[in-house]
């Protein structure tokens, strides 16, 4: 499987942006699949994932309500919707997945858990 990210750029704090994630070379809706970031000297962290089905989400507490993770099998591609961005949201974005075992039905915030990731989207927003 191969994921690459776009959707990334310089934007001012309190507009909006969407990634996207295009997938190819598996099948997609066995995906199970989350965005991370990683700011400049900074652990990478998930802000958002989801379950192969799409149908439960995780969202850590500092983009709740702000960043929306979906996606669309019919075009192999996942998104994260950001709305009112902040200086805080910089970093390079990366999108991830793996094709977890039938029986596991979670998302996962476990960067080890994903066996798949883009080559990352960096985010600017100034204040």
């Amino acid at each position: 499987v191969q994921l690459q990210a776009s959707g990334g750029g310089l934007v001012q704090a309190g507009e909006s942006l969407r990634l996207s994630c295009a997938a190819s070379g598996g099948t997609f809706s066995r995906l199970r699949m989350g965005w991370s970031r990683q700011a400049s000297g900074e652990e990478r962290e998930f802000v958002a994932a989801f379950s192969k089905s799409g149908g439960t989400t995780y969202y850590a507490d500092s983009v709740k309500g702000r960043f929306t993770i979906s996606r669309d099998n019919t075009k192999n591609t996942m998104y994260l919707q950001m709305h009112s961005l902040r200086p805080e949201d910089t970093a390079v974005y990366y999108c991830a997945a793996d094709t977890p075992p039938f029986a596991i039905t979670s998302w996962t915030t476990s960067a080890s858990s994903y066996d798949y990731w883009g080559q990352g989207t960096l985010v600017t927003v100034s204040s």
